[in-house]
């Protein structure tokens, strides 16, 4: 019987008598108190799941849960801060996250895409077939309003989430052709996101493809380009990577064209003024993490395993405030239509899955391959959505279902990888299938 971790026991604990706090304080009239007890009893269950070797893959949702609590029982803690509205955050906190993605990619994962075009090209077509559709299907069936509807189509529309290849892992799935075809739907979707946009969604809302395209470009494209060539830096086996003086001009060059890149008006940049904001995060963070390198692996001797520890925590912040974000300016819509919305986004997640898998196993992809689309399909990148909805479309009302359907998509997607991880891929069909 394994042990359980004593700061799970802590936490829980102090979770247990924090909830029934919160009656307590309802009943004695201090209302006012109710809701901060509340915040720290999820926040309570939330470090607790952290601390569980098997829990804590649901440790992101459980954050998300507590961002979006807060945001509902304090809706102006995440307006503004001295003056700047945090709606403004959205769009570089994706670039950080897109980054990130980024830094875990090389060339190599796209030149997967010729020794297995067949699984990739059915993945690619169903991404920008079954959701977007399903999307629009269920907007009508619930009788969404048309900024709601549009939100439901959005999520469809965007290419696959990093979650995937998480949990195609954890199912025994083929992570290699998980990660290309995340990579490929997401380089695609500067044209194919505007595109089922302007079809699907453009008699609800105003949809200009352009805007959108060079938003996307901004937003997701540069960054993970920026992450790419950081790639380099932080896991490259050349002797140039490895010297500190060389690492340190990279570091005090990429810091100097992101302070240019910044400093320089939007005229200066001519056509290349929507990507403004991309190339100054881009640089920045290449700078930053080429000189955390320096300091920490060469100057210091530490190991390299720091970016891989960092990465996730920095994503799970940026995606827990997005969600606040979003969550304060469409609380009163959230409180109207929220079951209905979350039983939409359910559905909507679930068909994805089911119609991955089994339209994959019909075009004859072996099982590791169908479990691997079922993800791609089913699994969607919830930030870019939202970060579209906020800073092209401009409404709270289209981000509310990206904004339910990432944490949603986590807690059934690690529901699904569990599953099928307790059926391994050879003990399908008798073992007549690919080992895994």
């Amino acid at each position: 019987m394994k042990t359980i971790p004593a700061g799970f026991r802590i936490f829980i604990i102090l979770s247990i008598l924090l909830f029934a706090a919160v009656p307590a304080c309802l009943f004695t009239g201090a209302r006012s108190f109710s809701g901060t007890l509340l915040v720290a009893a999820l926040a309570g269950l939330a470090s607790a799941f952290m601390c569980h070797p098997v829990l804590k893959r649901y440790a992101f949702t459980a954050w998300v849960v507590v961002s979006a609590a807060a945001a509902m029982i304090f809706p102006k803690a995440f307006g503004t801060w001295f003056g700047y509205d945090l709606g403004g955050l959205i769009t570089p906190l994706i670039q950080i996250i897109t980054f990130g993605m980024g830094t875990t990619l090389s060339i190599k994962d796209f030149k997967r895409v010729l020794l297995m075009p067949w699984p990739v090209f059915i993945g690619f077509c169903l991404q920008f077939s079954v959701m977007p559709l399903i999307g629009t299907g269920l907007a009508a069936l619930f009788r969404f309003e048309p900024e709601l509807a549009a939100g439901m189509i959005l999520s469809g529309s965007v290419p696959g989430g990093v979650a995937s290849n998480l949990m195609t892992y954890l199912a025994g799935g083929n992570v290699a052709l998980s990660v290309t075809m995340t990579s490929c739907s997401t380089l695609l979707s500067p044209v194919m996101t505007p595109f089922l946009m302007k079809v699907l969604a453009g008699r609800l809302v105003p949809i200009h493809f352009t805007a959108m395209m060079l938003s996307i470009l901004n937003m997701i494209i540069v960054p993970i380009i920026a992450g790419l060539l950081a790639n380099r830096i932080l896991y490259g086996k050349g002797k140039l990577v490895k010297k500190a003086g060389f690492l340190a001009g990279i570091s005090l060059l990429s810091l100097l064209l992101a302070v240019t890149a910044a400093a320089l008006d939007k005229q200066s940049w001519g056509p290349f003024a929507p990507l403004q904001s991309g190339a100054v995060v881009g640089f920045f963070l290449i700078g930053l993490i080429t000189l955390a390198k320096c300091i920490i692996n060469i100057i210091l001797g530490k190991s390299e395993s720091w970016m891989d520890r960092a990465l996730p925590l920095i994503s799970m912040f940026g995606i827990c405030l997005i969600i606040a974000v979003i969550t304060t300016r469409s609380r009163d819509q959230l409180a109207a239509v929220g079951l209905a919305m979350l039983s939409a986004v359910i559905l909507h997640n679930t068909i994805g899955y089911i119609l991955g898998y089994w339209t994959a196993r019909a075009f004859r992809l072996s099982e590791r391959d169908s479990r691997t689309v079922s993800f791609e399909v089913g699994l969607q990148n919830g930030g870019m959505a939202s970060g579209l909805a906020m800073g092209v479309l401009s409404s709270a009302s289209c981000a509310l279902a990206p904004a339910i359907f990432g944490p949603w998509q986590n807690i059934s997607g690690s529901v699904l990888a569990t599953w099928w991880h307790r059926k391994p891929v050879g003990q399908k069909n008798g073992g007549n299938d690919e080992q895994a």
